[in-house]
């Protein structure tokens, strides 16, 4: 039955897999993506700008509240603005470790990640790429557009980012000091966008190491 419509629509036709195939496609994609751990120890290699880019596309792919795609990604490469921010994020990072401000059961639920105030991996790391969150879009005009649930479309799309970064063999680390407007005023960004994650991004150091975590059984996160 032919539907009418007030704005452009396009007819979507995903491909449809027998269910033996859907099962294997999906074993796949979780044996991978299980293999998946934020890294703190990085390599130096260079690693190219396209495969970044490519990442940037995958979550440019994520849905979002009414389609505003309210995210920014800043790709930063050159190694004076690598060492500001790591120089500005362990000064926050201080502040939690060193000056207090965490909270004894915040220490006690990092204790066994044995993470410091030390950040030397975004100086390592050959790109450096902030997301940054757009409380709400600007006209030509100056006028401003109501953006509707930002937390969580740019939380799917750095999802998005994550995966792909894991797909073409490359790491990350989810890195959100706190606070993070030093984010704001290095990468020289507007008003109406609050950084969101701060993503190092490279190949893991050939001794990397990781905890050794177990994550939760289907039984637990299943309802």
């Amino acid at each position: 039955m032919a539907r009418e419509h007030s704005h452009p629509f396009i007819p979507y036709r995903p491909a449809r897999y027998p269910e033996a195939e859907m099962v294997e496609r999906g074993q796949r994609f979780y044996e991978h993506m299980d293999l998946r751990r934020s890294v703190r120890f990085f390599s130096d290699e260079p690693v190219p700008r396209e495969c970044v880019e490519l990442a940037i596309r995958t979550a440019n792919t994520a849905p979002s509240g009414a389609h505003q795609q309210p995210w920014k990604f800043i790709v930063i490469g050159d190694l004076e603005t690598r060492k500001r921010i790591r120089e500005a994020a362990e000064v926050e990072e201080r502040q939690n470790y060193e000056g207090g401000r965490l909270t004894p059961e915040w220490r006690e639920a990092l204790a066994h990640l044995e993470t410091t105030s030390d950040k030397s991996y975004l100086e390592t790391v050959p790109w450096l790429v902030v997301c940054f969150a757009e409380k709400y879009g600007v006209r030509p005009d100056g006028a401003r557009v109501k953006h509707y649930y930002v937390n969580e479309s740019v939380g799917i799309a750095c999802g998005f980012f994550i995966a792909a970064l894991h797909a073409m063999g490359l790491s990350t680390l989810t890195h959100t000091p706190n606070p993070m407007a030093f984010l704001t005023e290095i990468c020289e960004r507007p008003g109406n966008e609050r950084p969101y994650i701060l993503f190092p991004i490279g190949y893991a150091a050939h001794d990397a190491e990781v905890p050794d975590l177990a994550r939760k059984p289907l039984s637990q996160v299943l309802g």
